[in-house]
């Protein structure tokens, strides 16, 4: 996702919300940031998302957003990881495919 430390801790308090109103539990739940040498990440996977951002909010500042992958590892049954992840999804798009400004622009 592209997100600044308030979206980013929204998304984390999203994903907490969703997961404690089933019955799973986050084993893992840590943040990847992309570092120019790093093999972890590399930014330029993620260009796409700063520039949906800058064409969602033209000629404002992104600030401290940066492209950042949030890795949560649940203990669940897989029936229960996909209606987590649709319901995350559904969150972080509510309008589904129609035009729309996300709010913390991501991928899956």
């Amino acid at each position: 996702m592209y997100a600044d430390e308030q979206g980013l801790a929204w998304v984390r308090e999203l994903v907490d919300r969703t997961v404690g109103s089933r019955s799973a539990r986050i084993i893992t739940a840590d943040v990847a940031r992309t570092y120019p040498d790093s093999d972890l990440m590399t930014a330029e996977m993620y260009d796409f998302l700063a520039e949906q951002w800058a064409f969602e909010h033209p000629g404002q500042n992104s600030g401290e957003r940066e492209a950042v992958e949030l890795r949560v590892h649940l203990a669940c049954s897989l029936r229960t990881w996909r209606v987590i992840r649709k319901a995350v999804i559904k969150t972080l798009c509510p309008e589904g495919t129609a035009p729309h400004t996300c709010r913390v622009p991501w991928c899956a």
